[in-house]
């Protein structure tokens, strides 16, 4: 950081707090919680942050085949972080608010979120996995759907979260209740027929 980066972000954390720095421990640690929550073996492939095998040991139930990969390592498709690699692009293609230098930020974390959700629905169940071989998707290839769906059928429909069992923190986007520090009194709208 530049000298004047410094004293912005001492003013910021004297305002708001520093950040926890056991954040990515944390998120990591709940995600693999929802995504796995039953005993299992599972291959997680990351880069060498250390805060990854400490998420592990908050899982002691999970078997995790855990392989590093340096973030120096060329970001080809033979890298195993591949995808990753490609989504971490795209959401920087797809959205203004998530380029390196932007002044369309989003202003409240709850924004982001709903953002990325639609994003990823489109990601994976709408568009193609590959430009140059149009035609299958990321669900496709899991077998979860045996054909692209339209956006119009993606939004056609609600998903009620009563009849739709969501993790806490998915529930939290659904309400629109994810906090953003900056705003300390976020406006929560409470519809009856939401649930």
């Amino acid at each position: 950081m530049t000298p004047s980066q410094r004293r912005r972000r001492t003013r910021i954390e004297a305002t708001l707090g520093r950040p926890d720095p056991k954040s990515i421990e944390k998120e990591v640690a709940e995600l693999l919680g929802i995504v796995a929550p039953e005993p299992q073996a599972l291959e997680l492939h990351t880069d060498e942050h250390q805060a990854y095998p400490r998420a592990l040991r908050r899982l002691p139930y999970l078997d995790v085949d855990h392989r590093t990969v340096s973030s120096r390592a060329a970001r080809t498709a033979r890298n195993p972080l591949f995808p990753i690699n490609l989504l971490d692009l795209l959401i920087r293609h797809s959205g203004a608010n998530h380029k390196r230098e932007t002044i369309a930020f989003s202003k409240r974390r709850q924004s982001a979120n709903e953002r990325m959700w639609i994003f990823l629905a489109w990601r994976n169940y709408a568009k193609s996995f590959s430009e140059r071989h149009p035609g299958e998707s990321p669900a496709m290839r899991e077998g979860i759907l045996d054909r692209l769906i339209t956006v119009k059928e993606i939004l056609g429909r609600r998903r009620f979260p009563s009849l739709v069992p969501l993790a806490k923190r998915w529930r939290e986007h659904y309400t629109r209740t994810a906090p953003t520090r900056r705003i300390p009194r976020i406006q929560t709208h409470h519809l009856k027929y939401a649930a």
